[in-house]
């Protein structure tokens, strides 16, 4: 399992500037690699973030808390999500929202994507 480290939201990122003003499919941001997780920050500012992640099968991020919320949408593949000791199963297209505060992780069912917004203030 892997855990997600937070980057540094006041230095600027040359491609994340390079993605302003275009069109994008967010799932097409970050590719599967094989017995990984790979992600990709879209945004990172004081008050929140939105970064991409892929996950292979059977990969993951193990329990943690987070001091914000956190939405999370499934942008393509299958996985399982753990909150505060509930099991969800979520696919493409489906959203949850991370509370602050409170245990979750997720694993993948199939290779995934995922976007996840971070909101700090």
């Amino acid at each position: 399992m892997a855990e997600y480290i937070q980057e540094n939201p006041d230095k600027p990122d040359k491609k994340r500037e390079d993605l302003k003003g275009k069109v994008l499919q967010l799932k097409d941001l970050v590719n599967y690699n094989e017995g990984t997780v790979a992600s990709r920050m879209v945004i990172n500012r004081k008050a929140g973030s939105i970064t991409i992640f892929s996950f292979d099968e059977n990969e993951g991020l193990s329990e943690h808390t987070a001091p914000f919320d956190a939405v999370v949408t499934i942008l393509d593949g299958e996985c399982e999500v753990w909150v505060s000791g509930q099991t969800s199963q979520m696919k493409e297209g489906e959203t949850i929202i991370f509370p602050a505060n409170v245990p979750h992780a997720l694993s993948a069912i199939t290779k995934f994507k995922m976007s996840l917004t971070m909101i700090r203030e």
